[in-house]
């Protein structure tokens, strides 16, 4: 199949699947006249990426997974590591999230949001203030 039939079977844009041929994430086999020609081998591998981006994983966290993928001599133990750590980050942003928000949802309290050119957001912002 071609890459336009491959972006339809993994949900992926073309250009997508080219920066990942680009980058040896995928290496689709060619055709005599030099096309592309995406198997299910490949298709399977795109999907597998497409989930992995899904769910937040670096492009080298996916080609770290996607070589335990293929190993089947792997250990869960290495999968389980690579997963931990990305979790662990989210946790980190979500954190970072909440706190983004309190900050927010404080400045958002204090501005009286009329017609007087006084407004503690902005002030804020000038200021450097991350706290309000």
């Amino acid at each position: 199949m071609n890459i336009g039939d491959a972006a339809k079977a993994s949900g992926l844009p073309s250009k997508t699947i080219r920066y990942y041929e680009d980058i040896g994430l995928l290496v689709p086999p060619r055709t005599a006249n030099g096309y592309r020609d995406f198997g299910p081998r490949e298709i399977n591998i795109l999907t597998f990426l497409a989930r992995a981006r899904a769910l937040g994983f670096t492009i080298e966290e996916c080609r770290a997974l996607l070589a335990l993928w293929q190993d089947t001599d792997r250990s869960s133990a290495d999968v389980r590591r690579i997963a931990q750590t990305h979790l662990e980050e989210i946790d980190r942003k979500i954190a970072d999230l909440r706190d983004m928000r309190a900050t927010l949802a404080h400045l958002v309290h204090c501005c009286a949001g009329d017609d007087r050119p006084d407004c503690p957001i902005l002030d804020s912002l000038a200021r450097g203030d991350p706290a309000g």
